[in-house]
């Protein structure tokens, strides 16, 4: 279901913890769960997610999140739609930068693991080709990153 790298930090076992009870939620909730579908998390720093940015968006600059879907929405739901997944398929790849969640968990005033696991879960929704830009796409997206959050008990502190 998913794989967790770091790049230029310790491993913690607090966050794989994190990370498997988010995504087992956000698998159940899209009903991906008996799916072959994979996700690597990326964990790094802010320089690390900096240089990503610049070299994949040609923005340079540190981010929070960065995510890579393999597939389009309308591909992706038309292979759920069907149970198309003899073999396992990457849904894509989540790259956080831990700094960057310590820093907004205390400037939105609320803990760690609700930050980390809100960057998680849109992270996710990006894979599964969600997105936020127009206003009628973020009606759609937001509505699912608090149901995901509600579920978990990780509401707004």
């Amino acid at each position: 279901m998913y794989e967790i790298l770091y790049q230029g930090m310790e491993e913690k076992k607090e966050y794989e913890e994190i990370v498997k009870k988010v995504l087992t939620q956000c698998f159940q909730e899209e009903k991906l769960e008996n799916t072959k579908l994979s996700i690597t998390v990326t964990l790094t720093t802010p320089e690390n997610i900096q240089e990503i940015n610049k070299k994949y968006r040609g923005i340079d600059k540190a981010t929070d999140v960065l995510s890579f879907p393999m597939f389009e929405k309308e591909e992706l739901e038309e292979k759920i739609e069907k149970n198309d997944f003899e073999h396992e398929d990457i849904l894509g790849d989540i790259v956080i930068s831990i700094q960057k969640v310590e820093e907004q968990a205390k400037e939105y005033g609320h803990s760690f693991e609700r930050e980390f696991s809100y960057m998680i879960v849109h992270g996710f929704y990006h894979l599964m080709g969600y997105d936020h830009i127009q206003e009628e796409d973020k009606k759609k997206m937001r509505p699912k990153e608090e149901k995901i959050l509600k579920d978990l008990k990780m509401n707004r502190d």
